[in-house]
């Protein structure tokens, strides 16, 4: 924390600008050494015209913009430059030795992020929330990471962390002053309503999280059906490119075939699986299995049938298999059919005529987009803790039931407390956090 650090803040590939950003105490200075002008005479948050000079030479190196953000308002609460050069891989690494030249150490990957965090610029998960919106693959991923950015788990989880704080001040007045007659007396029917009313509101929370990681790692998506039923084909008409092998020889699909789509809310992650029959093939036998063990795994099923034939064993049998299956039942071959049932899913996949799919899906997943308005927890480790929290007050609940002395209590009322704190990273171990952000892009 005590070295000044820098790196380069842009992809480093041919382009209009590239940004060289330093942070630390001696920023300032170590810029000013490159710089024609006087960096310390300049305000913050102010932007400078000039040029990056070699100090070994003095020959001016490139025509540059040089931003200055002083400590404590800048993104690692420390002095910040921010050099804006042109974007040429060369010049960019060129300037970056210069500034490292003078007495900056190169930036560890994340460590401009980690040092906003230390600095108590951000909490954890706001740090956590810039690399989702690094990661964002679509408009609403890049909603939910700028909302956690904005602190939206921090004003979600005040009101629960105030709520443990008040429980447990209260347990211990009553423990260590039980004279006082003008303090409320602790007893189970005060504190299990509030318990149980705290459990509430945290499965609340959890459902609407649990939308929030569909939105953002989308869905495992299984197309499973009997051989030459048109799984591949509507791979391929979902994905509109050919992706999988079509034919009408039974058995053509016998490894996974994958790809991804983005509908109005929810990226599908698609696998194409081998038609499930009875087969002596080896290697079909091989993709069969593959296939079953993805109907357990797949988050969603599209069960394709063939519209134009009567179901038979292995329908009934696909059927019953994902019936406790997230599915859409999707019947293939409408272009064949004279008539159809309007509550039916009909689509005709060598056609491309997948609308009626597409709009059940949208359909399907609409409720989850509902959480963009709502503050959510944002990735695993944030919801995993929350789980964490739940158990121990439930274990609290679950012993204020049984008569268990309220000191003993506390143990576990704490334990949730020290849960929720660590959501936010006000309580942390430093290895979780040299893994979090080593994640992260160099420069950033």
């Amino acid at each position: 924390m005590s070295d000044t650090i820098a790196a380069i803040a842009t992809s480093l590939a041919d382009g209009a600008v590239s940004i060289i950003r330093i942070s630390g105490d001696d920023a300032i200075q170590v810029a000013d050494t490159l710089f024609n002008k006087d960096l310390q005479a300049q305000a913050a948050n102010t932007i400078t015209y000039g040029f990056i000079i070699d100090p070994n030479n003095q020959e001016r190196v490139d025509e540059v913009l040089v931003s200055l953000f002083r400590k404590p308002r800048s993104f690692s609460g420390e002095d910040v430059i921010e050099i804006n050069c042109h974007g040429g891989r060369f010049i960019t690494k060129e300037i970056l030795k210069l500034v490292l030249g003078q007495g900056a150490r190169l930036a560890n990957p994340g460590e401009f992020t980690q040092r906003a965090f230390l600095n108590g610029r951000i909490d954890l998960t706001q740090a956590e929330s810039v690399m989702d919106m690094i990661e964002a693959g679509d408009r609403l991923s890049a909603k939910m990471a700028l909302n956690g950015i904005r602190g939206s788990v921090k004003k979600l989880l005040e009101p629960l962390i105030k709520q443990i704080l008040d429980m447990i001040a209260h347990i211990e007045v009553n423990i260590d002053y039980p004279e006082y007659t003008d303090i409320e007396e602790l007893t189970d029917d005060v504190l299990l309503p509030s318990i149980q009313q705290w459990l509430t509101h945290i499965d609340e929370i959890l459902q609407r999280s649990n939308s929030g990681k569909i939105i953002k790692e989308g869905v495992k998506t299984a197309i499973i059906g009997k051989p030459n039923v048109g799984k591949s084909s509507l791979l391929n008409a979902l994905l509109e490119e050919e992706k999988a092998i079509v034919t009408d020889i039974e058995g053509t699909t016998r490894d996974i075939v994958e790809g991804s789509i983005h509908l109005q809310g929810i990226t599908l992650h698609l696998i194409d699986t081998a038609g499930l029959r009875e087969s002596d093939d080896k290697i079909e036998q091989i993709g069969i299995a593959k296939t079953r063990q993805l109907i357990e795994e797949a988050q969603l099923i599209l069960l394709v049938l063939d519209a134009n034939r009567p179901l038979d064993d292995t329908d009934y049998a696909l059927l019953e298999d994902t019936k406790d299956k997230p599915r859409l039942i999707v019947y293939n071959k409408s272009d064949l059919l004279k008539q159809q049932n309007n509550e039916q899913i009909y689509i005709s996949a060598k056609q491309h005529k997948i609308d009626p799919l597409l709009n059940a899906l949208n359909e399907y997943y609409e409720q989850h987009t509902a959480v963009l308005y709502e503050p959510i927890l944002n990735n695993e480790r944030q919801i995993g803790l929350l789980h964490r929290a739940k158990q121990h007050m439930e274990n609290a609940y679950q012993a204020l039931s049984n008569q268990c002395e309220i000191d003993l209590v506390q143990i576990d009322i704490q334990e949730a407390y020290r849960c929720l704190k660590e959501i936010l990273g006000e309580y942390h171990r430093e290895d979780l956090l040299d893994t979090l952000f080593a994640n992260f892009c160099l420069g950033k």
